[in-house]
């Protein structure tokens, strides 16, 4: 795969950044990914980051170094810094550890889920809704994978929910890697789906239903490229 030759934007040149601001560049790294403006192989300049941001080269390198802890961006010796290339692999464990981690959190949720919380997921779903219908690409990108994080802190737990997070952003590089046509009204459906039975608090139901949800995310993925016939390969053009 052909690497862009430059970093699209992560930030603008007039923003005012703080200085040791770290954390803002991972953050508007990881948002540029998620929102689809990073695309895979993108090459992170250290000196246009410390540019953007007003920062040294010395605060953007603690950034990548993070980002790369977070499995977002690779650092290549002697080449620098890019966004990560998932391998088909770590796609299919990505999902699997999705598959287990969210089916038992539905699962734990229904027996929690107070009439409170299925209303501001009701909002959530609204909100989902209408940035599909305004063709909002960004902001319902953002909107589908949040609603996951809302289940899981949902639930009080903090710690369930950053391993979310991180496993979502890991599969916002893999969607782009591997250009799913997963639809976001199909996502927005199944969203509405699981809320359904989540307030007939039907454990059952709800982790089947997630279950399916991932499944489908991956299933149209393409992870296993169509063979090609060599006599089609070498014939003569």
């Amino acid at each position: 795969m052909k690497r862009p030759d430059k970093l699209q934007v992560v930030g603008s040149r007039d923003a005012v950044a703080p200085p040791g601001s770290t954390q803002r560049i991972v953050e508007s790294v990881t948002t540029a990914i998620i929102e689809r403006r990073l695309m895979p192989g993108t090459k992170l300049t250290e000196q246009k980051i410390a540019d953007i941001f007003k920062v040294s080269r010395t605060v953007v390198r603690q950034a990548l170094n993070q980002l790369s802890r977070d499995h977002l961006v690779t650092l290549e010796p002697a080449r620098g810094a890019f966004v990560a290339i998932p391998s088909v692999q770590e796609a299919r464990q990505v999902s699997e550890v999705r598959t287990m981690i969210e089916t038992a959190m539905v699962r734990q949720l229904c027996a929690r889920i107070t009439d409170i919380q299925i209303r501001q997921l009701r909002i959530h779903l609204r909100e989902e809704q209408e940035a599909i219908h305004r063709t909002d690409i960004s902001g319902r990108t953002r909107l589908l994978a949040d609603f996951h994080i809302l289940l899981a802190r949902m639930l009080g737990n903090e710690v369930l929910a950053q391993w979310l997070t991180d496993l979502l952003n890991r599969s916002s590089l893999i969607s782009l890697m591997y250009q799913s046509s997963h639809s976001a009204e199909q996502s927005h459906h199944e969203h509405v789906q699981i809320v359904d039975v989540l307030e007939k608090r039907d454990a059952r139901a709800a982790a089947r239903l997630m279950d399916r949800h991932i499944a489908s995310v991956q299933r149209n993925l393409r992870l296993d490229p169509d063979s090609t016939d060599l006599a089609d390969a070498l014939r003569p053009l």
